[in-house]
């Protein structure tokens, strides 16, 4: 409820003022408002813990008031130095700054801001130095993201919807420090477009090695958690992912992403020659029909099998998965065939990480991932292009496995 200030009161609380250091200033009037209302507050909750007034006589009170004790919090004004009622029992438990606590709710939500943005520890310090005037200790930043990790366990353990028309799995890597060493670390990413067409993150995960049962792992694990389809799943060459996937969800389809492939094909080619050859790949996947593609990847052979063969095994070989997408009208193809989305994810990790020179530990990574994440899914409030289309022809194609959808 909006309180209503009097005229006068507020000529009288700004009859010294001259310049803005007597407003806003670290001893200006704002700061000294807020002190004083603070220990109003205290005082009126060891009143009513009491049952009676201050100076009030009761002879039959056992548990009198016993004083002030002062106490300096921290708040994103600054400093403050406050006098916390007591009584004689001890058992009067502040609430509005709880026993223990050396600064507001407020300050924390400052504090796992900037962390959300990557920035380090000490730059956090700095930060909070220069803006607030507040000097802070390494243990209170730690202390004030750790509440963080127990939201990262729930998220990760949330309930999933039970259909997921499409998902796409892929992997950035970062340094982190594990067993006293340090070495890069691929977290997995899984990003969904849900039924309504928004993009919604699954989960993370980590391991050593990457291979099927690191993913058998993982697929029971979204099946654990509700999840029982997917129509269908984008990924970039996953060691073991196919046969994992298959065993847990066997009606999925599997479709490599092409934009990693033309990126590996292109790794065997020199500059001069990228242009021509990157021309000649495009009228592989942007075919019309999987037989016209089929025709230009021959074509594509014919030319360069001798001079790169590795291009020409590398879609050969994968040719099953590569192809899925042809099944479906352009306009909606290209939300299928690359990982665009999730690749977009993983550079704004790379972004906030890149101030890292590597994370003390998993727990720390996460954290900021997922807080940063948090940021980012504020901007996933619409759905993905041309959707409604992809949707209609879902609809048909998986008719006997498509849910109600609500919208």
């Amino acid at each position: 409820m909006k309180k209503e200030i009097k005229e006068e009161l507020l000529d009288e609380l700004l009859s010294n003022y001259k310049n803005p250091e007597d407003l806003l200033g670290p001893d200006g009037l704002l700061t000294e408002l807020k002190r004083r209302l603070i220990n109003r507050v205290l005082d009126a909750e060891l009143t009513t813990h009491l049952g009676y007034e201050p100076h009030e006589r009761k002879s039959e009170s056992k548990n009198p008031r016993n004083g002030h004790s002062k106490k300096t919090v921290r708040s994103n004004d600054g400093k403050l130095s406050i006098n916390v009622p007591r009584d004689r029992e001890g058992d009067y438990e502040p609430r509005l700054i709880p026993k223990h606590q050396r600064h507001f709710n407020g300050f924390d939500d400052a504090i796992i801001s900037l962390y959300s943005r990557g920035l380090s520890v000490r730059e956090i310090q700095e930060h909070l130095k220069e803006i607030y005037k507040v000097e802070v200790s390494r243990e209170l930043i730690s202390n004030a993201t750790e509440a963080v990790y127990h939201e990262v366990k729930a998220w990760q353990n949330r309930c999933l919807d039970s259909v997921y028309p499409i998902v796409f799995f892929d992997a950035v890597v970062v340094k982190v420090r594990h067993e006293g060493r340090v070495s890069n670390r691929a977290i997995y990413l899984a990003l969904a477009i849900n039924m309504q067409g928004h993009k919604e993150v699954l989960g993370m995960w980590t391991s050593q090695t990457e291979g099927a049962k690191f993913w058998l792992n993982v697929a029971t694990e979204l099946q654990n958690r509700g999840l029982s389809d997917i129509f269908i799943c984008c990924v970039d060459g996953l060691s073991g992912f196919g046969d994992a996937l298959e065993t847990v969800f066997p009606k999925t389809r599997i479709q490599r992403c092409v934009v990693h492939l033309i990126r590996n094909s292109l790794k065997f080619v020199s500059w001069k020659e990228r242009k021509a050859v990157a021309a000649d790949l495009k009228l592989i996947y942007r075919a019309a029909t999987k037989e016209q593609a089929a025709q230009a990847l021959d074509s594509f052979k014919e030319q360069y099998e001798d001079r790169f063969p590795a291009i020409c095994k590398i879609w050969q070989n994968n040719w099953e998965q590569i192809t899925p997408f042809f099944d479906y009208p352009q306009d909606i193809r290209k939300v299928i065939y690359t990982t665009n989305a999730i690749e977009s994810l993983n550079s704004s990790f790379r972004k906030i990480s890149k101030n890292r020179n590597h994370f003390p530990h998993i727990e720390s990574l996460f954290k900021l991932f997922y807080l940063s994440l948090k940021n980012i899914s504020k901007k996933w409030n619409q759905p993905i292009p041309n959707w409604s289309k992809a949707l209609n022809r879902f609809s048909i194609e998986f008719e006997d496995r498509m849910p109600n959808i609500e919208s």
